[in-house]
């Protein structure tokens, strides 16, 4: 019995050390800081696939990262199959074109010459039998001429925005005019780091990244729409000892700041609102389906000139998943952090799912903070059933957009003004938020709305009517405390308050 014993435990202990030996010669390849690089004059970067361990693990490895791109490419190749089905059923020309081509004399580019200098020698590499698939067939070109690689070699003022997990955000000027954005994948960032820090393979995971930026610029072109940023071209080339880096040319926008957002004018918060719901009503109803956005959070969205646009489509998502009577209350559920939400299973889909998704994160991420906060008091009750009926989902996307455009419309006619109260105890009128920091500047209807609100502050002894408007007609008047050091401007009225 004793020596069975020993023999067991000198078996074990020789099964215990393979497994330490082996555990210890992958620990490098996981241990933080050891991120690769991409390569540099063709020598491999720490931590790239010559310094994975050989055998099974590294097929294994392969593998498991080869299925993630193909998985990718495919999500896109659905999406570009969409668009293409949206243009035939509008009638709309195609054009089989590789995307990303910066090859000159296509139509895109408005400067061949410039064109052919950002080509990289060798041109491009499709890929090779063993690797991943090659890249996705580009959306069918808008009517417009588009920018490419010509138009990027010679930008001026490059000023880095920000990144994501994926993408990288750059501020330049093309014609030391047009400012626009430029998005690439961040080496640096969260997924690519990742990536390369357990496959080891920079080009691979390279691809992996920027398939999402594709995906990204054929939504672009698949969901046109005022509240959808621009896409104005991209550049496929080879970059950095990585063949094929993408580069997308959008529309600049200002990034969404909430804190910032509360201390704006109440109509500029309306403006906002109503630009989500017209995007969200689109969505609902696009060519590739109904759309959710699954990344929902504020930083998704910027403003160009005063208008919501979303900018980040890399998550967006028109899948909807099949359901029965009996799986609808697992499958049809939407999971909240404060709600959960059962939709009915309807023809084999959950019904309303990604609307609904898209509604509820706009009552929780705006609406909520941004509609009642200093509004005009008659319209308070309209906008507390807005707020109330999409916190609770009882109102789909279109009889929220109606009610939205109801108060634009109430407001815009000025037919909110139609029970004015002159009682100086009501103290109605508030100097802030205001549209100048070191003055009462406060956008009215007409000059009825303006007497009514100094006649019911107490402390307003005058006010000057400008002509300047907001986005709805609204006039822009200063309210003041005093008379003194008022003086002449044109296409201005003064207007005094007499001691009663």
């Amino acid at each position: 019995m004793k020596r069975r014993r020993r023999s067991v435990v000198v078996v074990a202990g020789l099964c215990l050390s393979f497994f330490l030996g082996t555990w210890m010669n992958l620990l490098p390849e996981l241990e933080p800081g050891l991120e690769p690089r991409p390569a540099v004059g063709g020598e491999s970067a720490p931590g790239t696939r010559r310094d994975l361990p050989t055998g099974g693990s590294l097929l294994l490895l392969h593998h498991e990262l080869e299925l993630q791109i193909r998985e990718r490419h495919d999500e896109v190749s659905r999406y570009r199959h969409l668009l293409l089905r949206a243009r035939r059923r509008l009638g709309r020309p195609l054009e089989r074109r590789r995307l990303m081509d910066s090859e000159p004399g296509d139509g895109w580019d408005p400067d061949p010459a410039a064109a052919a200098r950002a080509r990289v020698p060798g041109g491009t590499v499709d890929g090779h039998p063993d690797g991943p698939p090659p890249s996705p067939s580009p959306p069918p070109p808008p009517r417009r001429r588009r920018l490419g690689c010509g138009s990027v070699v010679d930008v001026t003022d490059v000023q880095y925005l920000g990144s994501g997990y994926t993408k990288a955000v750059y501020r330049a000027a093309l014609n030391h005019s047009l400012s626009v954005a430029l998005k690439s994948v961040d080496l640096q960032g969260h997924d690519m780091e990742n990536c390369a820090r357990r496959y080891g393979d920079t080009g691979a995971c390279y691809r992996l990244s920027s398939l999402k930026i594709i995906k990204e610029m054929l939504l672009m072109e698949s969901l046109e729409h005022p509240n959808v940023l621009k896409l104005y071209g991209y550049c496929y080339q080879d970059n950095g000892g990585i063949p094929e880096t993408v580069t997308a040319i959008t529309e600049l926008g200002s990034p969404i700041e909430m804190i910032h957002l509360l201390q704006t004018p109440w109509d500029h918060r309306l403006r906002i609102c109503v630009s989500l719901v017209r995007l969200l009503y689109f969505l609902s109803r696009s060519p590739l389906g109904s759309v959710s956005l699954l990344d929902f959070r504020p930083r998704q969205f910027v403003l160009v000139d005063g208008e919501l646009k979303v900018t980040d489509l890399d998550d967006a998502s028109a899948h909807q998943a099949p359901c029965t009577p009996l799986t609808a209350h697992r499958v049809c559920t939407l999971d909240f952090p404060s709600r959960n939400f059962t939709l009915p299973c309807s023809r084999g889909r959950c019904e309303g799912i990604n609307e609904k998704r898209n509604l509820y994160n706009a009552y929780r991420f705006f609406f909520t903070y941004l509609l009642p906060h200093s509004a005009p008091r008659a319209l308070r009750p309209l906008l507390d059933r807005i707020v109330n009926a999409t916190g609770e989902l009882s109102w789909g996307v279109e009889e929220t957009l109606s009610k939205m455009e109801e108060v634009l419309h109430l407001y815009q006619t000025g037919r909110y003004l139609q029970n004015l109260n002159h009682s100086t105890t009501e103290q109605e009128v508030r100097c802030w938020p205001s549209y100048q920091h070191d003055a009462c500047l406060l956008a009215v209807f007409d000059l009825r709305e303006a007497l009514s609100l100094c006649e019911s502050h107490a402390h307003c002894r005058a006010f000057v009517f400008t002509n300047q408007t907001t986005w709805t007609g609204h006039h822009l008047v200063y309210f003041k405390s005093g008379w003194s050091g008022l003086s002449r401007a044109t296409g201005q009225l003064t207007y005094i308050r007499l001691a009663s």
